[in-house]
């Protein structure tokens, strides 16, 4: 007997896991403070722009966790995944985005003079996970259209 793979549970596990990473990779980037040292890194954004950059950032954390709450109602909704159809393609292209966004987050720990290695492993981890996100998205979507 086989049973039909359940991708929407597969990317909420996935973008479980992607939030829990970002979120220690931030928290790991203060970690000098529990040390006496600074975690600054030098930075070139004018601090007229930095309420920018912190609207950006919340919106970066809450987008995915809109998308787990989406994932998890269009896979119980009793009617079906035909109305679901256009929220997996929108969510396909959506971690499409997310991973692209996170390569230059990589190449910047890598190449920063102070970088240090764990923040490094765990930018190869979030990017590892936007890919099977990705590759798991491809199939939630695709298992949706008609045969």
């Amino acid at each position: 007997m086989t049973f039909p793979i359940d991708y929407a549970l597969r990317l909420r596990s996935l973008w479980i896991c992607w939030l829990l990473a970002m979120l220690f990779h931030v928290e790991l980037g203060l970690m000098p403070l529990f040390h006496g040292q600074s975690p600054e890194i030098e930075s070139h954004v004018d601090a007229a722009q930095l309420p920018l950059l912190f609207g950006a950032m919340l919106g970066y954390f809450l987008l995915p966790l809109l998308a787990v709450l989406l994932i998890a109602y269009a896979a119980s909704d009793p009617q079906g995944s035909r109305r679901w159809r256009p929220w997996r393609r929108l969510h396909f292209w959506f971690s499409i985005v997310y991973t692209i966004t996170n390569i230059p987050h990589l190449i910047a720990d890598i190449v920063v003079p102070d970088s240090r290695l764990g923040q490094v492993v765990l930018m190869v981890v979030l990017v590892l996970l936007g890919l099977a996100i990705n590759l798991e998205g491809w199939r939630w979507w695709r298992q949706a259209l008609p045969s």
